[in-house]
Parts: structure tokens; sequence; C-alpha cells
């Protein structure tokens, strides 16, 4: 029997599947539409996205699981400084968002201001693959990280830029902090906050 709905580690030889589902996944997000305005590149340009994020940031510093066709990108509290990307992975980035590099930089440097000062885990990616969306893989996911928090009793955090998926997080205990307005009238960006149990 095939457990597609049971979160593993990913590890660098995932990085094709988790890149390839999470490009799906955020194919119609409005704060990727916004960072790849075309069409026609936007599927490679999310795939790099999520590869270079992945391969130079998560999966050496923070917590990565996938199921068949969905991942998550976690950042544990004792590793929030590799929350914002460093230089390398930030060059790695702008060629791949080119004109959109800067605006992109610029989400980055607001996002690092407005980092919690409390100790908290960071849900930074989750998203599975429209077509096998509604079977639970994302929603195993979510649960896996959130019980890694709450094993520690400590919150979690997350942004958000797509609306319809506010419910969701509401329904697994977030509550939405603040809205900020990326730069150049990008969209919306809600923050959401979980706070500790267990």
């Amino acid at each position: 029997m095939q457990m597609t709905n049971v979160p593993q580690a990913a590890t660098l030889d995932d990085a094709s599947s988790v890149s390839r589902s999470l490009a799906l996944a955020f194919a119609d997000d409005p704060a990727m539409c916004w960072l790849f305005p075309d069409p026609a590149t936007r599927p490679a340009g999310l795939d790099g996205y999520f590869t270079t994020l992945f391969t130079r940031q998560y999966v050496r510093h923070g917590v990565c699981e996938r199921t068949a066709d969905a991942a998550a990108l976690w950042m544990p509290p004792q590793a929030q400084d590799k929350a914002v990307p460093d230089a390398q992975t930030l060059g790695e980035l702008a060629a791949l968002l080119g004109d959109r590099a800067e605006p992109f930089q610029r989400s980055v440097e607001a996002a690092a201001a407005n980092v919690p000062q409390e100790p908290h885990w960071y849900l930074a990616v989750i998203g599975t693959d429209p077509a096998a969306q509604g079977r639970g893989q994302g929603a195993a996911l979510l649960r896996s990280g959130l019980a890694k928090a709450d094993a520690q009793g400590l919150p979690v955090y997350l942004e958000s830029s797509k609306e319809a998926n506010l419910a969701v997080y509401r329904h697994f205990g977030f509550e939405v902090l603040e809205e900020v307005r990326l730069p150049e009238d990008g969209p919306a960006l809600w923050v959401m906050r979980r706070g500790a149990r267990g």
C-alpha cells in the first residue's frame, strides 16, 4: 500500500519532486504571480525559485517534509537567523527573478524587520500539487510541523498572500496578526500566528 499522505523527511535527493510540487501549488499564488508576472515563464521560474530555497536554505537549516505530491519547509527556533536568505542565496534568486529582483529584495528586508522576537517555529512554505489537493496531504504536513512546535510549547508564524487559504489556517488555530502590502503595488500579505500548545 502506498502511503502518500504520510509525511517523510525531505532530503537533497528529493529536490526535484519538492520543487515541482511547490511550483505547481504556487502557480496562481498572488505573491508568486507578482514576482513572476509572465505566465509563459512562471513555471520554470517557480521551479528554480523553490529549488534554490530548498537546496540552499531549508534542507540545510530547516525541517523539510514531503508526501507524494506536497511539501512543507519549516524553520525551527534554533535556526531563526537562517529564515532570511543569505547573500549567495539572494544572488541566485536575483538571477532567476531578473527585473523583479529588487522588489523581492525589499520584500525580504521588510520581512526580516518584522521577524517575531519570541522563540517560534516558522512555516515558510507549504503546498500541494493542485491535481492532488483535497486528499489530505497538505493537512498531514501541517499537522506534523504543528506537532513539533507543540512538543516544544512554542508558537508558529506564517505569511500567506492567498486570502482563500486564511480559513484553512484558522481551522488549524492560526489568527491574523496584521495585513501588510508588498512594495511596488504588490499583493497583500497576511501575517498569522498560532499560539503555543501542549
